[in-house]
């Protein structure tokens, strides 16, 4: 029976208010890789999603003769796409299960919640002069309440919207503790609940990659010819994980309060929640009586910089899409030096929150360029919305490179098995080596190849 592998690095982009939305898209893609570990095992029936992924698979063995296993191994996100693949990464790795994460997100994540104390209204008339604006945010062309909500929640979110436009201003509205308490709660909701073994084989390596972006930076030193030494500013503060898949569930794919660092920091929109600093997890770290013994390591590899110039008390992180909002090189950079047992097919998935944009109208027109979206696009829209043309390209490269090497080792194949047939004869003990065996085969071969190659093999 032929086996192969589909392995899937998922690439989330920035969503900002779509958080839900992807976590849903991650949560498919966790379910299909909980099928394709039952059909290897031939475990017990599955219920709902998950059945029918493995009867999919069932299908694909029975019509193709083909048994395929789905491997998630590489995640990469910003922002909302950021804390999506934060959460996958550590249930793919220790086997536990996004289902209170699901709860959670409907039930825990709502304004209500997410508001800084300090920040809600004082009293119920306060700011009224203000109502007038939030009704005209509720009815502007083009989000009628009345079309994107349901008749039975349009008095909440008409609370919550007026609430939310009365409360505080020219600071954020939202707490960043209350924030990092949130993702802190859900990854404890995860551990507590239901664990099963990790959806990757023993020893294979995870690779989660998420962005964030430093806001003050830090001067680095760039050596040319004219003038000899010029400065630049950093910004960009990348956040990867790597581990080995373990042998059984529950094992963390790191510290959850460093888990709960990267997903607060590539999420930290500007505006609605301040920019996360070191002192935040400090503080989380004390409330929630969590240890965190790899502290010092964490930010030395995160950000060997400020640790090394003793800064890390001015460190403010904000939201990773402001650099990097579709972070496919992350992604690309873990390809390097993966193993495997058989045959591989590997697939780019990106989710795309809002795949409805164009550069210009079906028709081939587009509209003048106004004053204020010619400012408003060139501080923050356009900066932000790059085109992932130079990474696809990129990855059509590498793929052409890869087929083009294997039409070269079918090409050499037959010529290597008449001088493998021609060194040692019909062998009987090729299927059953042992070190003895290895080592004789290894010598007559190593010794041919130097006779066949003349002077170029001193080369």
């Amino acid at each position: 029976m032929r086996q192969k592998e589909l392995r899937i690095a998922l690439v989330c982009y920035g969503g900002v208010s779509l958080a839900i939305y992807m976590h849903g898209v991650t949560r498919e893609l966790w379910q299909l890789a909980r099928a394709s570990r039952a059909f290897h095992a031939a475990s017990g029936p599955l219920q709902g999603v998950e059945a029918v992924y493995r009867q999919l698979i069932e299908r694909i063995e029975d019509e193709h003769g083909l048994r395929l296993r789905i491997l998630p191994d590489i995640m990469s996100g910003a922002s909302a796409g950021g804390i999506n693949a934060v959460f996958l990464a550590q249930a793919v790795h220790s086997g536990q299960s996004l289902e209170p994460l699901t709860d959670l997100w409907l039930e825990v994540a709502d304004v209500d919640e997410l508001v800084d104390p300090a920040a809600r209204l004082k009293w119920r008339f306060s700011k009224m002069w203000a109502q007038p604006f939030a009704n005209w945010l509720l009815s502007r062309p083009g989000s009628d309440i009345t079309d994107a909500v349901a008749p039975e929640t349009r008095a909440e979110v008409e609370r919550k919207v007026s609430h939310l436009i009365r409360g505080r201003w020219f600071e954020p509205p939202f707490s960043g503790l209350g924030f990092s308490r949130l993702l802190e709660r859900a990854f404890s909701a995860m551990a507590e609940g239901p664990i099963d073994e990790p959806l990757l084989p023993p020893g294979h390596p995870l690779d989660l990659y998420v962005t964030a972006t430093d806001f003050h930076g830090y001067q680095e030193l760039l050596r040319l010819h004219s003038p000899p030494v010029v400065e630049d500013t950093e910004h960009r503060m990348p956040i990867a994980f790597r581990a080995r898949t373990p042998l059984a569930g529950g094992t963390d794919l790191a510290n959850p309060l460093e888990l709960v660092f990267a997903a607060r920091a590539t999420a930290s929109f500007p505006g609605a929640f301040p920019p996360l600093r070191v002192e935040e997890i400090d503080r989380l770290s004390d409330l929630t009586e969590r240890n965190w013994p790899e502290r010092e390591a964490f930010l030395k590899r995160v950000m060997p910089v400020h640790v090394a110039r003793e800064t890390l008390d001015n460190v403010s992180l904000i939201d990773g899409s402001v650099l990097v909002n579709k972070p496919f090189a992350g992604a690309i950079s873990a390809l390097q030096g993966r193993p495997a047992q058989r045959e591989v097919d590997r697939r780019f998935v990106y989710v795309d929150p809002r795949p409805d944009r164009f550069g210009e109208r079906a028709d081939g027109k587009s509209e003048p360029v106004g004053f204020f979206s010619a400012i408003f696009g060139s501080l923050s829209t356009l900066p932000r919305e790059q085109p992932i043309r130079d990474n696809l390209e990129q990855l059509e490269e590498q793929s052409r490179e890869a087929e083009r090497l294997g039409r070269i080792v079918a090409a050499l194949r037959p010529e290597v098995d008449g001088a493998v047939e021609k060194l040692f004869g019909r062998t009987l003990f090729f299927d059953r080596p042992t070190p003895a065996r290895l080592k004789s085969w290894r010598q007559k071969a190593q010794q041919s190849a130097a006779e066949r190659a003349g002077y170029a093999f001193h080369a």
